[in-house]
């Protein structure tokens, strides 16, 4: 799930930092690494006023490199970080994420159970989970001609020129598995073939390919449709609640934002203050406002401003949701030769 914030809120998020540092007074500092824009900043002041501990926002742009950098600092660094839940999967199987001491956590209960226990941390020993979001379909009624209920829908000719999509290969190579019925992870490279075929016909509705902003090109009406990150989907409704949200009927794709403190993390004590104060109702409701993801706090729920609360709750009904999951070499191979192709395609 790529995180989206305009460049003029991260602007405001670096100066405010600046000034939420400068009020620190011995408390130490806590090293926070994830995607930009993951907080307002009232939110990092507030922690800092209240705390003394400064904090130090370092960011990555993939979970990948996030990972890279993690392992060469040998589990050290950072004191907290934030990345996806596939990839957290590996952080723990490599030793680079410690336990949690979660009597240290007094909001621990405020965590909604419905992201707890998943494939990454079946347990619940590593990971604070940090926002949700799932693959969604928005279109706009008034520029497109059929009704969408699904991802085949997306094939129709009637949306050729018309459709654009996020730039994320195991998504979008997704989309056409669920067509096919098969799972997101399967590790069959000759299905992921077909995949692959299956896009190259989805390739003449395609306008656009990418990761930013997508919803300014479906509101602005440069397409009429768009598969788009939960973020996005919250961003387009506020401004235009004549759109329509699918959640496709071949089944959703699910995903998690964890949070954990690496395994020598600096800080780690100042990495436990930060963490039970983002669990805090009213400030998790800030967080989830702010971010436009899926709450994944059940105590901030009712805290959520009415205008968000249907936009950041999991819709009630939507069942069987799998989740986009590390696959082997040769499945990976696959995936990214399919989706070289479909860009390709798309003269992306």
């Amino acid at each position: 799930m790529k995180k989206i914030i305009a460049a003029a809120l991260a602007l405001v998020l670096v100066l405010a930092l600046a000034a939420g540092c400068g009020k620190a007074s011995g408390g130490g500092t806590v090293t926070l690494y994830t995607w930009e824009g993951m907080f307002p900043p009232e939110v990092l002041e507030g922690f800092t006023k209240e705390t003394g501990i400064a904090i130090n926002y370092a960011n990555f742009d993939t979970d990948e490199n996030m990972l890279a950098r993690l392992e060469a600092a040998g589990g050290g660094d950072y004191d907290v970080v934030i990345a996806d839940d596939y990839i957290i999967e590996t952080v723990i199987a490599e030793g680079l994420a410690q336990k949690l001491d979660t009597g240290k956590l007094s909001g621990w209960g405020n965590i909604n159970p419905v992201y707890q226990g998943q494939f990454f941390d079946p347990a619940n020993e590593y990971t604070v989970p940090y926002g949700s979001g799932v693959q969604t379909i928005v279109y706009d009624p008034a520029r497109v001609q059929k009704e969408i209920t699904g991802y085949a829908d997306l094939w129709d000719p009637s949306l050729k020129d018309n459709l654009a999509v996020i730039g994320n290969y195991r998504v979008i190579n997704g989309m056409a598995l669920k067509v096919m019925g098969e799972s997101y992870n399967t590790e069959d490279t000759a299905v992921i073939e077909a995949a692959g075929k299956k896009l190259l016909e989805l390739a003449p509705n395609v306008r656009l390919i990418k990761n930013d902003n997508l919803q300014d090109d479906l509101l602005s009406g440069e397409v009429g449709a768009a598969v788009m990150y939960t973020s996005q989907v919250t961003l387009a409704k506020l401004q235009n609640p004549a759109l329509k949200v699918v959640y496709p009927k071949e089944g959703v794709g699910f995903g998690i934002m964890g949070t954990f403190i690496p395994a020598k993390a600096p800080n780690a004590e100042a990495a436990y203050k930060f963490i039970d104060y983002i669990l805090r109702p009213e400030i998790a409701a800030q967080c989830f406002e702010y971010m436009g993801y899926y709450c994944t706090n059940k105590a901030a729920d009712e805290k959520i401003n009415e205008a968000y609360r249907e936009f950041l709750t999991l819709p009630e009904g939507i069942t069987g949701g799998e989740m986009v999951q590390t696959v082997s070499a040769a499945a990976e191979e696959a995936h990214n030769k399919a989706w070289t192709e479909f860009r390709a395609a798309c003269g992306a």
